[in-house]
């Protein structure tokens, strides 16, 4: 029998933390939560949660610190980050998806919203489980050890930009657009902003080095991988 997902509640309020370890409960989950964040990293390595629902907003260590830490960790690094936020500016949200979280809810917020959104990552995570090893133009991506090699030498990407090289590469040849990335990586509508497509694959390219120039920007419609030829 498969056991249940676990989610890590990290927020300074406790009437939000309550909440949603509640909803999270009565949907099946195994939930914790943490209003000290100075204690978050600490609890995150001892519950060893799925995801993590991280607010921003928090005293002495805000959210962007604590996901920067969680990322910086290998043995952490890979679990899913929803950042929960009273700051709604657009440049808020691409600070947010910058410092390496999978999706953004800007509050006040729905509960039921923050369920479905939990769902799709946790759902999006298993389907990155498949094996599967994929290359093109030097670079090869395993989904299967989440890891990526230029020419054989390792680069390390966020969990989203892992994604989103990994979409281009599957879909190579084929123009995606970035409402088509930001709603196939981010799980996002067409109404939000596509800068954050281009803010991640600039960085994606300067990972890359010479590959990157693989990473095509059609003019006006969004991005294509395509093959080197020789």
């Amino acid at each position: 029998m498969e056991q249940p997902k676990k989610i890590l509640v990290v927020d300074d309020e406790v009437d939000v933390t309550e909440l949603l370890t509640y909803n999270l409960r009565q949907r099946g989950f195994l939930s914790e939560s943490v209003n000290d964040p100075t204690r978050a990293v600490e609890t995150v390595r001892a519950f060893k949660p799925d995801l993590i629902v991280l607010d921003i907003m928090m005293p002495e260590l805000n959210g962007l610190q604590v996901c920067r830490m969680i990322r910086q960790d290998s043995t952490l690094k890979e679990i899913p980050i929803i950042f929960l936020s009273a700051k709604t500016e657009e440049g808020d949200r691409i600070e947010g998806f910058e410092s390496g979280a999978d999706d953004y809810v800007c509050k006040p917020f729905s509960p039921k919203e923050l369920m479905l959104r939990v769902l799709v990552i946790l759902k999006r995570a298993g389907e990155d489980d498949e094996q599967s090893v994929l290359n093109v133009n030097g670079i090869e991506l395993d989904v299967e050890h989440h890891s990526v090699h230029v020419h054989d030498n390792p680069v390390e990407l966020t969990a989203t930009e892992f994604r989103l090289l990994r979409l281009l590469m599957e879909q190579r040849g084929k123009v995606q657009t970035r409402e088509i990335l930001l709603q196939k990586v981010w799980n996002y509508e067409n109404d939000m902003e596509t800068r954050t497509v281009d803010t991640h694959m600039r960085r994606l390219r300067e990972k890359l080095g010479d590959e990157g120039s693989g990473l095509e920007t059609v003019r006006g419609v969004g991005y294509r991988m395509v093959e080197s030829r020789v």
